[in-house]
């Protein structure tokens, strides 16, 4: 009899099913969701302590009589009591009139939309879902996201909602109606070194915000440098930053594909070699200037893009960590005073090996 009932218990244990793959992502979404929750409900606790904490500090120093101090800190109780029922309220696409596209990309577009209820206009980015799961963009999109939502700069680009439907991802965000620095590049060649030192030196505020977060960038270049209306720089397009464990100071080891199948074929570094000896005419730097001017109109158009801000342990596909948002600042910043990116060429492989030597 004993040894039946073992042999059932044995049974049973083999035939318990584990959990399916379908299952445990699920749990890790609902995991996920719960404390993505809670963190927002503590940081907006945190926030309305701060806000009424400044008012009072203000008040105190102040020769404001004590009854209209105590209808000031009344009216910011009903103002907050407000945010939180605007907050509570589901917001959808309805929510907002479609005005323009301003943008396209790999996933969807980029509108520049009409809220409703306010009048404000934002910039609506629409991502189609189906796309960024067959790609594997998920995790790039949940920390674009996260990180938009974490990250309180006035260097950063505001994200202001972020919702879903069956089809489409949409994040409201600031509109930025002065362009982008590549614009502001092509229009005007060169800059001078007080106008250079003023954006970067916000490209540093920016950069620093999101390192001081724990995310690398990896894809800081003069089109991801958005200018808003009083002509102030702010950062944008977090779709491949990436995030970093800086307690430890640990590196990323990249091994995804690059955009330009191409490019990662012929990265043969050993055998790179200067355009001269490539049987190419050395070029002046006003020619280099002239070509590089007729190139970018072009890559302004392109969906492959440019190596020319990449940092070289990027391209080498080598551990790296936040130094390679810093290597592509100082490629901007030498392309504002000059003219051009520093290793600059005709094609994307020999920038390649230029910047690798």
């Amino acid at each position: 009899m004993e040894d039946i009932e073992e042999e059932n218990g044995e049974q049973t244990e083999e035939e318990t099913p584990l959990m399916s793959s379908l299952t445990m992502e699920r749990v890790a979404a609902a995991k996920q969701y719960i404390e993505n929750h809670y963190r927002a409900q503590m940081k907006n606790i945190q926030e309305r302590k701060e806000r009424r904490w400044v008012l009072e500090k203000k008040l105190a120093s102040s020769d404001v009589p004590e009854e209209e101090q105590l209808n000031l800190i009344k009216d910011l109780e009903r103002k907050e009591t407000e945010f939180m029922r605007l907050k509570r309220h589901k917001i959808c696409a309805d929510d907002f009139e479609l005005l323009t596209i301003i943008g396209r990309g790999a996933f969807g577009e980029v509108r520049l939309c009409r809220e409703k209820s306010s009048g404000n206009i934002y910039a609506m980015k629409k991502l189609k879902k189906s796309e960024m799961l067959s790609r594997g963009q998920v995790e790039h999109v949940r920390a674009e996201r996260n990180l938009l939502a974490e990250v309180a700069s006035h260097c950063i680009v505001k994200l202001y909602y972020s919702f879903q439907d069956a089809e489409y991802l949409y994040l409201i965000m600031e509109y930025l109606p002065g362009g982008d620095m590549m614009t502001l590049l092509m229009r005007e060649d060169t800059l001078t070194e007080c106008v250079a030192r003023f954006y970067i030196a916000q490209s540093v505020l920016a950069i620093e915000s999101i390192h001081k977060h724990n995310y690398i960038h990896r894809d800081i270049k003069p089109d991801n440098l958005l200018l808003d209306k009083n002509g102030h720089m702010k950062l944008s397009d977090f779709g491949l930053c990436k995030p970093i464990d800086c307690r430890t100071l640990s590196t990323l080891n990249e091994n995804e594909p690059m955009d330009d199948e191409n490019l990662k074929e012929s990265m043969d570094i050993d055998g790179g070699v200067r355009d001269a000896e490539n049987g190419r005419r050395w070029k002046s730097p006003l020619e280099q200037l002239q070509h590089w001017q007729i190139n970018r109109r072009k890559l302004a158009f392109s969906t492959v893009g440019t190596p020319d801000y990449i940092a070289p342990e990027v391209l080498l596909k080598k551990g790296y960590g936040m130094e390679c948002d810093w290597w592509s600042l100082g490629a901007i910043l030498y392309e504002m005073l000059v003219g051009y990116p520093p290793f600059y060429s005709d094609d994307p492989i020999t920038t390649c090996r230029k910047v690798v030597m």
